[in-house]
């Protein structure tokens, strides 16, 4: 058997919730392990569009709810991450986008919808015009509505990458994890055969969450997921563009993010309603067909032509809630020393660290002595979504 360790916490799921409630902990002096069975970042973080939401798109009916209320915070909590003087130094991530929009196409119900949501987010939403507009929007043939949000979107791989930089030693590839107990209670994890003991075990693998909580004999706390057939499209002729199309509905027609690709092409990455139930219904023929149609309406002036397109299944973990609704904020739920949580959106990683920090302050739990971590084989950091599609 390979040597036991011990460490102040054990963290399983490198996602970026993982990644940022590990360098938060290790910033407080405590010894952590992030375990993860794949690649950091491979399953729901890589997908991300990389908003920071502020709440506005929570708020397009004029009213602010409690999601929308959960996370106003966010973007100053990131942005301050981001410049080095926050709770995590991220100097060094790339910024896509400063802000992010909504853009009403110039249907009445759009308007209306821009409107209510201008009001509602008062003090975080912005008209713009001429050259104010994002690039992609700069056309003589756009006559919609702008408005731009206090929000930001990352680009998630450099976040990846820096997150697992600030883990250090201290993570590890696993293949196989099975529970440590003694006199029935769980202190720990074997992993690959290897015993690592902890104060605290906390599970955040997203979806994973469910099959190893299968594995520890527990039912609770139960899991949903939420589905998205997201769509890519990589072209020479596409502008950036970061922005929520709105409709009529309570949801985005589309959002729409920009990301680099390797090869210095632009890779438009849709979601929003386009992607959600209807969307989830379709092959990836017909989604893609469906795609197409709702840009040439939108943005008849791109020249799509030679545009490669494809498609990505997305399913979004969360705790389960009745009738599948999105939960407001993170989610953490404690039994023993085992904690489990999902953070419910990309944006909301603080909230989720900021949930285990408080458990672990309420129950006085202090940093310990440990042996120094031995060479640990290191889990590989997931490549971008579109670098793997075309």
């Amino acid at each position: 058997m390979s040597q036991a360790l011990s460490t102040d916490v054990l963290i399983v799921g490198g996602g970026i919730a993982g990644l940022w409630l590990n360098a938060r902990l290790r910033r407080q002096g405590f010894a952590t392990v992030l375990v993860e069975n794949a690649r950091l970042g491979g399953g729901q973080s890589v997908k991300s569009q990389g908003i920071i939401h502020g709440g506005a798109k929570y708020a397009l009916h004029g009213a602010l709810t409690g999601a929308s209320e959960a996370i106003a915070d966010m973007p100053r909590r990131w942005r301050e991450a981001l410049s080095g003087n926050g709770e995590l130094d991220l100097v060094g991530v790339r910024l896509l986008s400063d802000a992010h929009y909504l853009w009403s196409p110039g249907s009445l119900a759009g308007n209306i919808t821009s409107f209510f949501a201008s009001k509602a987010v008062r003090g975080r939403v912005d008209q713009v015009k001429g050259e104010q507009l994002p690039p992609a929007l700069q056309h003589p043939k756009f006559k919609g509505k702008v408005y731009r949000l206090a929000e930001l979107v990352l680009d998630v791989p450099s976040l990846i990458n820096r997150l697992s930089e600030l883990a250090g030693d201290g993570l590890l590839a696993a293949e196989r994890i099975e529970p440590l107990r003694e006199n029935g209670e769980l202190v720990g994890l074997i992993i690959d055969g290897r015993e690592i003991r902890a104060q605290r075990i906390i599970l955040s693998a997203g979806r994973g969450n469910a099959e190893l909580l299968s594995a520890l004999d527990l039912s609770q706390p139960a899991q949903q997921l939420r589905p998205l057939h997201m769509v890519l499209v990589k072209g020479p002729t596409l502008k950036p563009l970061y922005a929520h199309c709105l409709g009529g509905g309570p949801k985005p027609r589309v959002t729409i993010t920009t990301h680099p690709a390797a090869d210095g092409q632009w890779v438009w990455y849709l979601g929003g309603d386009l992607a959600e139930a209807d969307g989830v219904a379709r092959n990836e023929a017909a989604q893609i067909q469906a795609a197409q149609k709702e840009l040439s309406e939108l943005l008849p002036w791109v020249d799509l032509s030679t545009a490669q397109w494809a498609t990505l299944r997305v399913e979004r973990a969360e705790p389960a809630q009745s009738g599948l609704v999105r939960p407001d904020n993170a989610f953490l739920h404690e039994q023993g020393k085992l904690l489990v949580g999902w953070p419910t959106k990309l944006a909301l990683a603080p909230d989720f660290a900021d949930r285990v920090l408080a458990a672990l302050a309420r129950d006085g739990l202090q940093p310990a002595q440990h042996a120094p971590l031995p060479a640990l084989p290191r889990p590989t950091v997931a490549p971008p979504a579109w670098e793997e599609l075309f």
